[in-house]
């Protein structure tokens, strides 16, 4: 078991190592994704023209030079039939341009909003501060429970349900889709692909309260049969720890307030209150995308969260000094 867990997790690294979480419009890896960076380019391009048009305009009009009249009072003819054909040719243009922007922006709804049958069906609820996601499947026992983490396969439809316990919050993934809201009562829901194998950072798009900067999440993208290894590995319970430091931290752990908020499945732990912690170690950040996964990050927001994020609602537990390592090799081996 240990093997296939490190051969699992060696996969992922070598299809992820050098992909670094992008958070860009401009980087569409998604079908989505690179019809939004058209729609970008395109009304780039026009409103561009548009400027530079009215530009060399307003140039043109400040260095013309323009003869003496007599009376300056007096109307040429002439030349307000060629002013007042230039400014109706302007309105015109200016309404044909704004409608056809209009249009192409109306008529891209339908393929940004298009259903397929999707291969993955993930409940993501947003909470002050992150994300829980949950897999659905037809099989109770094999329900993924995760947090602030989407893993997903490369190119197969992923619907992705939206939901908030709390404020109003924003889903966004520059880089496979645009912005959908979370709103308290109401279910929304997207659909993506992704192109290829990658990380991708994504962000809650809408103040949602003191620590919306630090709301962030991360889509992996895997090859299907990584990604199917990856569902296999995480809707088993969390593996008994061994030798006798890991053994001393899931006593620690059991024996704190960490249990009122948190699951770890297999173990007495069973709130729902906080993150889904059963795998937590196999994650590649922690506090919702503030802080890479570390031993060191690990201990850091054990031993003082709002030190990290402010206003979060985990609270600071009494640890002793003796009891932190074993708790942070604990946490850190549930793989």
């Amino acid at each position: 078991m240990r093997f296939r867990l490190t051969l699992a997790a060696a996969s992922i690294l070598f299809f992820t190592r050098d992909c670094l979480a992008s958070q860009s419009t401009l980087d569409p890896q998604g079908p989505q994704a690179e019809h939004l960076a058209r729609l970008f380019w395109i009304f780039t391009g026009v409103c561009t023209f548009v400027w530079v048009a009215v530009m060399i305009v307003l140039l043109a009009a400040l260095i013309r030079r323009k003869a003496e009249r007599p009376d300056p009072l007096q109307l040429e003819p002439a030349t307000e039939r060629r002013s007042a054909a230039v400014v109706g040719g302007a309105v015109v243009a200016t309404l044909l341009t704004v409608v056809a922007l209009t249009a192409l922006s109306y008529l891209s709804q339908r393929q940004l909003f298009a259903r397929e049958k999707p291969a993955v069906t993930i409940k993501v609820t947003g909470l002050q501060w992150w994300w829980d996601v949950r897999y659905e499947t037809d099989s109770p026992d094999q329900t993924v429970t995760t947090a602030n983490e989407i893993y997903v396969p490369v190119g197969e439809p992923v619907t992705v349900k939206l939901a908030a316990n709390d404020v109003i919050h924003s889903f966004w993934v520059p880089s496979l889709f645009g912005k959908q809201d979370l709103i308290p009562g109401q279910e929304n829901e997207i659909q993506f692909k992704a192109s290829r194998p990658g990380v991708y950072r994504g962000q809650c798009a809408e103040f949602c309260g003191w620590q919306h900067a630090h709301m962030g999440l991360l889509v992996v993208a895997l090859p299907s049969p990584l990604f199917q290894q990856w569902m296999k590995l995480q809707s088993a319970p969390a593996a008994p720890p061994q030798d006798p430091i890991r053994k001393k931290g899931a006593e620690i752990f059991e024996s704190k307030a960490c249990i009122m908020c948190h699951t770890v499945r297999g173990t007495s732990a069973g709130s729902r209150v906080g993150p889904d912690l059963t795998h937590f170690g196999s994650r590649q950040s922690i506090a919702s995308a503030t802080l890479p996964m570390s031993r060191g990050n690990i201990a850091a927001w054990v031993v003082d969260p709002q030190g990290i994020k402010p206003g979060v609602n985990m609270p600071n537990v009494s640890i002793a000094p003796e009891e932190l390592d074993p708790l942070v090799s604990y946490l850190a081996g549930l793989q």
